[in-house]
């Protein structure tokens, strides 16, 4: 069945906030204490900024014929979402995110926690939550 917008909230949020955290946490070990809490606050960005183009991406999905989001759809607002999020840190400032923020720790953080997100969609949700897939992506 193709994911509510309920769903698909409820689905970034759990994502976000258990493997997102989990590949963050070695990101947040590493970096100097000037740093450690920069990653967190990229994916609070990540997930309230999800959550509004998740809106958006509903009302493109109920224009497809088959109403599915293909994987390459996905792998497309992944690039989309990390360049909103790298252009309101750059550009604008976002608060608690520095604009001195090195792109390349942001762009492997970024590509590490999406590509972790994403299989865990593709599979790990798929296992635990069997029931999910019948109610729109609600687990809840």
């Amino acid at each position: 069945m193709t994911p509510t917008l309920f769903g698909r909230w409820q689905t970034r949020l759990l994502l976000l906030a258990t493997v997102g955290l989990l590949v963050t946490l070695p990101f947040v070990l590493a970096a100097p204490d000037s740093e450690k809490g920069i990653y967190f606050v990229v994916i609070g960005y990540v997930a309230i900024f999800g959550i509004i183009w998740d809106v958006f991406y509903d009302r493109i999905q109920k224009y497809r014929w088959d109403r599915d989001w293909p994987a390459v759809y996905q792998l497309f607002a992944g690039i989309w979402e990390m360049l909103f999020v790298l252009c309101g840190v750059k550009l604008i400032g976002l608060p608690a995110i520095p604009k001195e923020l090195p792109l390349d720790k942001f762009l492997l953080h970024y590509s590490a926690v999406w590509l972790a997100v994403f299989i865990a969609s593709q599979s790990l949700m798929r296992i635990l939550f069997v029931r999910s897939r019948f109610r729109g992506g609600q687990w809840l």
